[in-house]
């Protein structure tokens, strides 16, 4: 039997996989067309090759995949022609072959509005790997760019601009409001606000009438005579079927595009087959992975002679668009008649919720989440198995953490309740997997193939894990990876008890295998956190994140940022000229940071032990911006030069910020002091926060901003400065040993058993009576603080790793010239 796919795309890629899994190679020949130049990449994911993904990371299978799976692929080569009579086709390289079954998986075309200029230099399409290229290439022509269209795709082509350094981007929406076919008004508005705090301008309501310019695009100008100025134009407009050669093949389309199919995936011709976004069927086109994956298993099933059925899907989805939370799920637009609607709006957080349920109050028929959807999954599980709802449905919108999720409402789940709808997996799949052995998050991915590809259920996975485990009576515990067999908390004790001091030794006392990405940073974090060793050394730089490995924030284009420490924000006129000077010779941008220092940005890695020289010879140290560690504590003027202040902010922020510099962590710290109630420097918003009173110093912990902001809890309140100081290394050293790895403070503590009240018995009370050695602990990782820029600045083998090649002379070699040999780049077309 000889099947060809046409299209080599997810959903093409997800076919060959599904065909494989029922087919052997010896008596199924597989043929694949694809007409882009490299194997089915992860489309869903594309903008995370602006955050430094390459290519060959989005791959969803390498060419040797194709090759030991006996599958023949074809890059490169679109199928132009279809003869239907003798069941060929035609490929554009003159590749000709024979098909007993045709599947067409040729997905969508990006619209293209018939706009006069829509050809002039600077406009592109946002949809595939070649576009990103295109447009990274022009970007730095550009200051100010515009999107066209205000969906899924257009907002993440948006933030593609933003992460190109065009910082003036707008948005421009035909409809009124942004992504008028997943959110309501309200919600829409919402997300528009949320947005422009990131810096996108939002155009809603018009229509791009001409792109002006000449050879290059200048602007865009609207039916309402109003012009925009733009150097780099991206169109995300919309999708249309790729269905012209099922039409000069004969096969039924529809009036508005998409191969027309049964439920089976068939076309008019029953040896022809149409999945994914080119297929039509009851006249809807599906345009989301999840769908076409589920058409995918249909037709392969059916080839098979297996009795499946494609029969809609529900179109509910979980995004998050330039860091912003956006989920709808059930119908989101129910009717007002059929329904009532439950809101909740927070617009000092950006949080809008809706939800609609059943007139009776007993089902929850749809909604929408924007700003915080973390309740999205237990929310689409509820809605889709008509489970019933609380007394107060009012608490969905108010309901407990996703730690807090595995009650009731899952256990209510039936076993056929779908939980990964990209791979079709069910909730029965899952605990299945776990009562055979599967116990961990990668073992039930690997087994049942859950979560891996858009990753939206995998909280609710982990969930059913942990569940389906207590209830076999087991003990939860949560281990690093599957190199190392112990939790973080574990793993610390450990350590220290054997007095180990590289990854490499720990690996061979406690783990197995060479260790991974997710063990490798967890175990250099611990090392670091109990010896405060050179992170550099002893072998460990190798298990850093790529941030530590170089002292350095590693940023878009391969430069890097240089962040000195100023403690408490104060700086003298000297220093600031130091780094004026330096920001000017070594050509970098400088910024102000929100904590009181200042970045320096476009830094070269050859360059950084010369520019941290510099810096070290007027004063500086590292800031540590690089690492899971203290980062700043901010203050305010206090006492010295406010009217209001009650003590000296400004010395106590340097004290404290100099005691904990370099602390190792689990995840970043930050902190603050403010010199009264006021409060300047935001102390209630950081990991730890000092605020003056009239009795001495109110110590607030396990605050946080970011993506959800928490302020900070009060722990202890008129403290003296030496007794606030001991609270804190208790704290910390408290927090370091027991937190899970990534955790900031805020979430460890929202996991804590007891909470506030059980954290203040151990650091105030000592319940457990360890603050000594708490205190022991830190004052030996304060004592052994180097700064890091200056090891490597004075030690000339740690130098040599800041380089591009191991053979690159000291300085820039001005008689090294550039031959053009074999059709090498000339010199000057490396810049």
């Amino acid at each position: 039997m000889k099947i060809i796919v046409i299209g080599n795309g997810m959903v093409g890629y997800k076919c060959c996989e599904k065909i494989r899994a029922r087919t052997s190679p010896e008596t199924t020949e597989l043929i694949v067309f694809g007409e882009e130049p490299r194997p089915a990449y992860d489309r869903v994911h594309l903008t995370s090759w602006f955050d430094g993904k390459t290519a060959d990371d989005l791959l969803l299978a390498t060419p040797e995949w194709y090759a030991q799976n006996n599958i023949q692929l074809h890059l490169a080569d679109p199928v132009i022609r279809i003869d239907r009579a003798t069941k060929t086709v035609h490929s554009f390289k003159g590749v000709s072959a024979h098909y007993d079954y045709l599947i067409f998986a040729t997905g969508s075309a990006a619209f293209v509005p018939p706009v006069p200029g829509i050809d002039k230099k600077g406009v592109f399409i946002y949809r595939t790997i070649e576009d990103l290229e295109m447009m990274k290439a022009f970007a730095p022509r550009a200051r100010r760019g515009a999107v066209i269209g205000g969906g899924l795709l257009g907002l993440e082509a948006a933030k593609a601009l933003l992460d190109l350094g065009i910082v003036d981007t707008h948005v421009i929406e035909f409809a009124p409001r942004l992504m008028p076919r997943q959110i309501d008004d309200k919600g829409s508005a919402m997300l528009q606000e949320k947005l422009q705090q990131l810096g996108l301008k939002v155009l809603t309501s018009r229509n791009t009438q001409a792109i002006l310019g000449e050879e290059y695009i200048t602007g865009l100008q609207f039916t309402d005579d109003t012009i925009l100025p733009a150097d780099i134009l991206v169109i995300s407009a919309g999708i249309k079927p790729r269905d012209e050669l099922a039409k000069a093949a004969g096969l039924e389309t529809g009036p508005r595009g998409g191969i027309v199919v049964n439920e089976q995936m068939q076309t008019a011709d029953p040896c022809i087959y149409a999945i994914g976004e080119c297929a039509l069927y009851n006249n809807m086109i599906y345009g989301l992975v999840a769908p076409g994956y589920e058409m995918a298993e249909v037709a392969a099933a059916h080839i098979a002679g297996e009795m499946k059925a494609f029969t809609g899907f529900d179109m509910s989805t979980k995004l998050k668009l330039i860091g912003v939370d956006v989920a709808s799920f059930g119908d989101p637009f129910t009717p007002a008649e059929s329904c009532r609607s439950i809101m909740f709006e927070d617009k000092h957080k950006g949080i809008y919720k809706r939800i609609d349920i059943t007139p009776d109050g007993k089902r929850l028929l749809g909604g929408i989440l924007i700003g915080e959807a973390e309740d999205y999954n237990m929310l689409l599980q509820t809605a889709k198995n008509k489970l019933v709802l609380p007394s107060d449905p009012a608490t969905l919108l108010m309901g407990p953490a996703r730690e807090g999720a595995t009650g009731a409402g899952l256990d209510a789940l039936p076993d056929e309740a779908l939980i990964c709808s990209c791979e079709s997996v069910s909730k029965g799949a899952i605990c299945q997997a776990v009562t055979n052995g599967s116990e961990t998050l990668e073992e039930v991915k690997k087994c049942t193939k859950a979560g891996t590809c858009c990753g939206g259920c995998t909280p609710m996975v982990k969930d059913i894990i942990n569940a389906t485990m207590k209830a076999q009576g087991k003990y939860i515990r949560n281990v690093i990876c599957e190199h190392f067999a112990y939790s973080r908390q574990e793993m610390i004790d450990l350590v220290k008890i054997k007095a180990l001091h590289s990854f490499d030794e720990v690996l061979d006392h406690y783990g197995h295998g060479e260790g991974c990405e997710i063990c490798k940073p967890v175990i250099a974090s611990i090392l670091a956190s109990l010896w405060n060793d050179m992170i550099l050394q002893k072998g460990n730089d190798t298990a850093q994140d790529s941030n530590d490995r170089y002292l350095a924030n590693i940023q878009k284009g391969g430069t890097y940022s240089v962040v000195p420490r100023i403690p408490g924000g104060e700086i003298t006129p000297e220093k600031l000229i130091v780094i004026g000077q330096i920001g000017k010779k070594y050509h970098l941008y400088t910024k102000i940071t929100g904590g009181q220092r200042i970045d320096l940005f476009g830094a070269h890695l050859v360059d950084l032990p010369k520019i941290w020289e510099e810096l070290i010879a007027a004063g500086f140290e590292s800031g540590h911006a690089y690492g899971k560690a203290l980062r700043t504590v901010k203050s305010c003027v206090g006492s010295t030069w406010c009217r209001f202040g009650l003590h000296d902010s400004v010395s106590y922020a340097i004290r404290i910020e100099e005691r904990y510099r370099g602390l190792r962590a689990p995840h970043k710290i930050k902190s603050a002091v403010s010199g009264c109630i006021r409060e300047c420097a935001e102390a209630q918003s950081k990991d730890f926060g000092i605020i003056a009173t009239e009795k001495g110093w109110s110590l607030y912990v396990c605050g946080n901003g970011g993506s959800k902001p928490q302020h900070a809890i009060l722990l202890a309140a008129d403290l003296d400065s030496d007794t606030c100081i001991r609270y804190i290394d208790r704290f910390l050293m408290f927090y370091i040993k027991t937190a899970d790895p990534l955790t900031r403070t805020a979430t460890w503590l929202n996991k804590l058993d007891g909470g506030i009240d059980y954290l203040r018995n151990v650091v105030v009370n000592d319940s457990l009576g360890i603050a000594a050695q708490l205190e022991t602990e830190m004052q030996q990782l304060v004592d052994s603080y180097k700064c890091e820029w200056k090891e490597v600045v004075e030690n000339p083998e740690l130098r040599k790793r800041f380089s591009h090649f191991i053979n690159a002379p000291e300085d820039k070699d001005p008689t090294v010239k550039f031959e053009n040999l074999r059709e090498q780049k000339k010199a000057a077309d490396w810049k």
